[in-house]
């Protein structure tokens, strides 16, 4: 049963705001501000990413105003005197391919507890950024779009689902009709929820509900 295939290229935005490893403090946060991001992709050379400022690396300076920083006790304090991208970055940047899955995207950003991710080709160069609002894109596919894929994709490639149908309300996959092999029934689960903006599968298979 096959499923979809969005990638993070379907949802990520391909310009994307970076600067430079001797961007001052001031202007990172003018550009957060302007942009409405919570982090920066750090480039060098051609756009090769070595890093990302994020607001967590900025947020010292403010934590330990007035203190003296300790980084044997606070190793974020580190980051208290820095002036420039290059001192804030974190490195190396966690990032992620445009030709990755939205679901191995999502898992990323919540391992490494990060919003956004840049997406880079294969030797390192920037070519957007995805962050977790993208992510959430595919759920806001209409309901008829959804089903018609489920249509061709799952039930469409099977004999032995010949005689279902099925109908999507509100992100919520509604199958219904005769499945004589009951076995089948997680399989076909899965398989509709791998469908991109499927929220939740329920089964009304010969008028037994589950």
């Amino acid at each position: 049963m096959p499923s979809s295939r969005y990638t993070v290229s379907d949802v990520m935005t391909h310009t994307a705001i970076a600067i430079g490893r001797d961007a001052p403090y001031k202007e990172i946060v003018a550009l957060m501000d302007e942009w409405k991001v919570s982090a920066l992709p750090v480039l060098e050379g051609e756009g090769r990413v070595i890093g990302v400022v994020s607001e967590a690396d900025l947020l010292p300076k403010e934590e330990f105003r007035g203190v003296e920083p300790r980084p044997e006790e606070f190793p974020e304090a580190a980051k208290a005197g820095a002036v420039r991208a290059g001192e804030l970055m974190s490195s190396p940047a966690v990032t992620v391919h445009a030709d990755a899955s939205l679901a191995e995207a999502a898992r990323i950003m919540a391992r490494r507890k990060v919003k956004r991710l840049p997406v880079v080709n294969g030797i390192g160069m920037l070519e957007g950024v995805v962050s977790r609002s993208d992510l959430l894109k595919v759920f806001l596919r209409n309901d008829e779009e959804i089903a018609a894929e489920i249509r061709r994709t799952v039930l469409g490639g099977s004999a032995a689902l010949a005689d279902l149908d099925v109908a999507v309300v509100e992100g919520v996959a509604i199958l219904r009709g005769a499945l004589p092999d009951r076995a089948l029934v997680p399989l076909l689960a899965r398989a509709v929820r791998a469908v991109e903006g499927v929220v939740d599968v329920r089964m009304d298979l010969d008028g037994q509900s589950s």
